[in-house]
C-alpha cells in the first residue's frame, strides 16, 4: 500500500469518527422526527424526541436531560394530545411551523409561529429551548417561537412565567403531566 493510499484512508477514518461525534441539533424543513429519532442540543445537555411514560402506548414529543441517567424531561408539546401509536412525526413546514402528525397525517400539535420564515430550522439549544428561527440566524430576538415560552412542570434557566402574559399568550403553569 503506498503513502497516498494510507493518507485518504487515515482522513476518511477520521472523518467519519468526527462525523459520528458531531451531534445533531436541528431538523429542517426537508426532515422529520420519527419514534426512535432524536435530536440532541451541541453540547449534549438535552435531547428531544418522542416518549412514554411507564408502559403506556401514548407516546409524546418532548425535551429531557440527556445526562441524567433518569432522563427527567422538562418540556412537552403535546401534553393534552398524545400520539396512541409509533406512527406520529414532527414536522417542521416550509412556512416555519413545528407540527406533530398522526398515522393519519392530522396535525395534533403545531407552534404558533407568528411569522413566516426564510429557510425554517428548529433547533434545539444547550439551555433545553427548541427554538424556530430564521436560517442560522441565532439572535434571540428573531426567534420566531420558542419552547421556553411554554412552560411545563420543569423550570429552566431562561424561562420567564411572566413571559405569557407579557405576550398575550392565552395559558397558565401546566400542572405535573399524568398519563391517563
Amino acid at each position: 500500500m503506498d503513502a497516498l493510499t494510507r493518507l485518504v484512508i487515515i482522513f476518511s477514518s477520521v472523518f467519519f469518527i468526527l462525523r459520528i461525534s458531531v451531534a445533531v441539533d436541528t431538523i429542517t424543513a426537508n426532515q422529520i422526527i420519527r419514534h426512535g429519532d432524536t435530536i440532541t442540543s451541541a453540547g449534549g445537555s438535552f435531547e428531544l424526541g418522542f416518549f412514554s411514560l411507564g408502559n403506556s402506548r401514548n407516546r409524546y414529543l418532548g425535551i429531557w436531560y440527556k445526562k441524567l441517567a433518569t432522563g427527567t424531561v422538562v418540556w412537552v408539546a403535546n401534553r393534552d394530545i398524545p400520539l396512541t401509536d409509533s406512527s406520529g412525526v414532527l414536522k417542521v413546514t416550509v412556512q416555519g411551523t413545528l407540527v406533530i402528525l398522526n398515522g393519519t397525517n392530522t396535525i395534533i400539535w403545531s407552534s404558533d409561529a407568528s411569522q413566516s420564515a426564510q429557510n425554517p430550522t428548529a433547533q434545539l439549544l444547550d439551555s433545553g429551548n427548541l427554538v424556530m428561527k430564521n436560517g442560522n440566524d441565532s439572535d434571540p430576538e428573531n426567534f420566531l417561537w420558542q419552547s421556553l415560552d411554554y412552560p411545563g412542570n420543569t423550570l429552566l434557566p431562561g424561562m420567564k412565567l411572566g413571559s405569557m402574559v407579557q405576550s398575550n399568550r392565552p395559558g397558565s403553569v401546566p400542572v405535573i403531566m399524568e398519563d391517563h
